[in-house]
Parts: structure tokens; C-alpha cells; sequence
């Protein structure tokens, strides 16, 4: 256990001690008022609204977390709706995940293992494409719609840092937080011939809560003291999205020239920095260590503590070569205003981060009858990214490397859909403070159905 001044600077202790499991025997002194078992252990959560959670799906996740440029049309891209224009069957998609993660400071490395629900979503064109085909109609325009909830960040934290006070010795913190946010959109958008334009209205929802405790290990007698913090988050906020795909024509025997299937495609999108509410909740107790319920004084208790939020603006813009059913190769670059970022309820001061991706697929034969390994979907790329977040002036960042896979599968009625498989291998942190390598796996399930929406006639 270390030791040092806990009064001159506590933030990068919490950096430097984590894991629930240091120390044992201050562990069974203490337990909280408030029931707080974090899902995860990182460090970092305490600040802003925690880890942030990627958006992207698991097609994306085996690309390097493509969003500006990915364009399918069996896959749902929720990032730059724009994209939803250009679907070509109604597809439900969920995905999950599993993280395994080795995190180290200067003197202690502990392993950590989480896995959840990663997205639920259903897209669909607003045109059925088989109508259009039966009823001899040229595809110039279409629209798509999509509804989606996804987790946007988590919290989760169990610290404990020792201090030695010349006048009460040895004093334990105990810190614990749990929590995270949520994010339900309805998505639209319409495309007329090759650029499309799409509109992501979010609903941001969650709690987080915090929680510290203070106990003085040396006087038997001594009260510890706790401070709990609940900040509920709700409100509306708007992303954007744009696609321009530009087609490239050889000329056909009648000496017209049509689309050959390869083409560059230009994406832009983001979110604007929209400011939604909080409620907050306080309180500060005295209690015995030995029975934490013999509450001794409320020193403070507030609710319904009403405040805002600003969310921070962010954009991303990309190019990508695609030879239809066959080669996709993109490349993005990102921004997220961070230094925007204001919080009523726990004022926090993050910094902007940048991040650059690259995503490959290829796919050997798409049409192949009977070769399954033939109709698989290829992936490789590497993700580079900052963190809002730092330590000492040292801005936190993760570096990541990806592969994946997404196996098609026909349905009944010949409906292709697909399980999407990626693993990424990366480092997370602030270098030389706080480390984490790991190895996260997604996988997601993509159910496409191209019936919806489909005009019957009857002779």
C-alpha cells in the first residue's frame, strides 16, 4: 500500500491505486452507505461522463470503427445516417461484446475482465427496392429510417488510497463509482441520385453515481465520513450526416455510359454540442466504522438539485474506394470538441480530442455457389485516437489495431443476413501513469428482411 500526502494531490493517486482487492483488510472495516458495485474497474470513469462507449456496430468495429464513409446495403451505420439511404432490405441488428484487459501503473498490474449488450437497432428503406424493380423504376431517389438505443459511456471505479497524517495517522480513502449513459435516436434519411443527407435526433439518458469514504485507520473511536453524489442526465441532442459517392462509367456496346461498380465515396458527419438537463443529489454522513448503518450525523442531504449539461460537438470526415462486392478501402479523420464540455452539477475541464482510422474488406466472391469461405467479408484497420481526459497534463489516448469477419448466411425466401465478428488489440491510458492493453471482441447479427414495404399485385 502506499503512502503520501493525500491533501496535496489526490486526483493522480486515484490514477496510480486501483483495484477493489488491495487492501483486504480495510475493505471489510468499510463498505458504503450507498450499494455501489462497479460492472468495471478503470480509473479514468471518474472524470466527465465517464469511458466513452464506441457507437459504431460490429461490421464497423472489424474496420477500424469506420463511420464517415461506411455505406451498405445490408448494414446498418447509424453513425452518419446519411447512410441509411442507400439500404436495400430492412435489417434488426444487435451486437454484444467482451473485453479483456491488463491494467498497470508504475507498481501494480491487475486483470480485469467485462461483457455486455453492445446495440439494439432496426433500419429500413422507405422504398422497397423490389417494387421499384418489378414496377420498371429507375432508383434516382430514396429515404431510410432506423431507431436505435446504445450505451454512450460507463463508469466504473473501486479505488482505495492510504494517506499518513501527522495529527490522525493513517487515514483510508474508499472510492466507488458506478453508472454510465444510454442513447435512444430515431435516425432518417433521403438520397437523390449519388448524394444522400441524414439526421440523428438523440434522447441521452443515465445516472452516475460516486461515492467516497474516509476513515481513520489508527483512532478506534473516529467516525468515518462518506460523500455520495447522484447525477441523473436527459435531454435531446442532434447528429448530422452527409454521403457523396461518385461513380466511375465505362461506355456499354450502345455507346452509353453506365456505372462499372467501382466509386469514391466522400462522407461527413457529426453531432452538434447540444445542452441538455441534470438533477443531482447530495449527501454527506458520519457514521461508526464498525455498523454503518448507526448513521451519527447528516451533515448534508439535498435532492432534485436541478442544472445542465453541454454535451461537446464533434465531426468526422472521410473518402473510401469501393469495388462493389468486392474492395472497400476508407480513411477518416475525426474531431471531438471536449473543451466545450460543462457540467452544473460536477464542473470538470476535459481537453479536445482528435482521432485518425482506417478500415480494408475484401471479399474474394460474393457470388460463389457452393464455397462459403468465398463469400466471407475480410477485415482489417487501425484506429488511433486521444482521450478528452488527462493526468498531469498528460493527455490520456488509445491506439488500436482490428480484424474481422462478416459471415453471410441465406435465410428463407433467400434472404442474406449476417454474423459479424471482430477482435481489437489495443492500448488505452495515460503513457507512463496509467496503462491498459487489451483485447475486446464483438460480435453483432445483422437479420435482413426485403419484404417490407413491398407493393403485391394481384392479376
Amino acid at each position: 500500500m502506499f503512502n503520501t500526502n493525500y491533501k496535496s494531490s489526490l486526483l493522480p493517486l486515484l490514477l496510480l491505486l486501483f483495484c477493489g482487492g488491495l487492501s483486504n483488510v480495510a475493505q471489510s472495516q468499510v463498505s458504503s452507505f450507498v450499494d455501489i458495485r462497479p460492472k468495471l474497474n478503470s480509473p479514468l470513469s471518474r472524470f466527465g461522463l465517464g469511458n466513452p462507449v464506441d457507437q459504431f456496430y460490429a461490421a464497423q468495429a472489424g474496420l477500424g470503427g469506420l463511420e464517415s464513409t461506411y455505406q451498405d446495403g445490408f448494414h446498418l451505420n447509424i453513425q452518419n445516417p446519411a447512410s441509411l439511404a442507400s439500404l436495400q432490405s430492412t435489417s434488426f441488428e444487435v451486437g454484444g461484446f467482451g473485453r479483456s484487459a491488463s491494467l498497470a501503473d508504475r507498481n501494480t498490474t491487475v486483470n480485469t475482465w467485462q461483457g455486455n449488450m453492445r446495440y439494439i437497432a432496426l433500419g429500413f428503406p422507405l422504398r422497397n427496392p423490389i417494387s421499384l424493380n418489378l414496377a420498371r423504376q429507375q432508383n434516382i431517389w430514396n429515404g431510410g429510417m432506423a431507431f436505435s438505443l446504445t450505451p454512450t459511456s460507463n463508469v466504473g471505479y473501486d479505488l482505495q488510497v492510504l494517506d499518513d497524517d501527522p495529527e490522525f495517522g493513517e487515514t483510508s480513502n474508499t472510492l466507488k463509482g458506478t453508472g454510465g449513459g444510454y442513447r435512444f435516436s430515431w435516425s432518417t434519411a433521403f438520397r437523390y441520385k449519388y448524394l444522400s443527407a441524414g439526421l440523428n435526433v438523440n434522447y441521452n439518458f443515465g445516472k452516475i453515481t460516486n461515492s467516497r469514504i474516509v476513515t481513520f485507520n489508527d483512532i478506534e473511536e473516529a467516525l468515518a465520513s462518506e460523500f455520495v453524489e447522484d447525477v441523473a442526465i436527459k435531454g435531446f441532442s442532434l447528429g448530422y450526416g452527409l454521403q457523396y459517392a461518385y461513380n466511375f462509367k465505362d461506355v456499354d456496346k450502345n455507346g452509353e455510359r453506365r456505372p462499372n461498380g467501382k466509386r469514391i465515396i466522400i462522407g461527413l458527419n457529426g453531432n452538434l454540442g447540444n445542452e441538455i438537463d441534470t438533477d443531482a443529489s447530495v449527501l454527506f454522513r458520519r457514521f461508526s466504522p464498525n455498523n454503518q448503518l448507526a448513521v451519527r450525523d447528516t451533515l448534508r442531504s439535498e435532492t432534485s438539485q436541478s442544472g445542465t449539461l453541454t454535451l461537446p460537438s464533434s465531426y468526422s470526415v472521410g473518402i473510401a474506394y469501393e469495388k462493389t462486392n468486392k474492395l472497400y478501402v476508407g480513411v477518416e479523420y475525426g474531431s471531438r470538441s471536449n473543451s466545450d464540455y460543462q457540467n452544473s452539477a460536477s464542473p470538470e475541464l476535459l481537453l479536445d480530442a482528435n482521432r485518425i482510422a482506417f478500415g480494408i474488406q475484401y471479399i474474394p466472391n460474393a457470388n460463389s455457389y457452393n464455397k462459403f469461405i468465398q463469400r466471407i467479408r475480410y477485415r482489417a484497420g487501425l484506429r488511433l485516437e486521444e482521450d478528452g481526459r488527462s493526468v498531469d497534463g498528460v493527455q490520456a489516448r488509445r491506439n488500436a489495431v482490428t480484424i474481422g469477419v462478416g459471415l453471410p448466411f441465406r435465410l428463407p425466401r433467400q434472404q442474406i443476413s449476417f454474423v459479424d465478428l471482430a477482435l481489437e488489440f489495443g492500448k488505452f491510458g495515460v503513457p507512463n501513469i496509467l496503462d491498459e492493453n487489451y483485447v475486446q471482441f464483438t460480435v453483432g447479427f445483422s437479420l435482413n428482411d426485403n419484404s417490407w414495404f413491398f407493393k403485391r399485385k394481384l392479376n
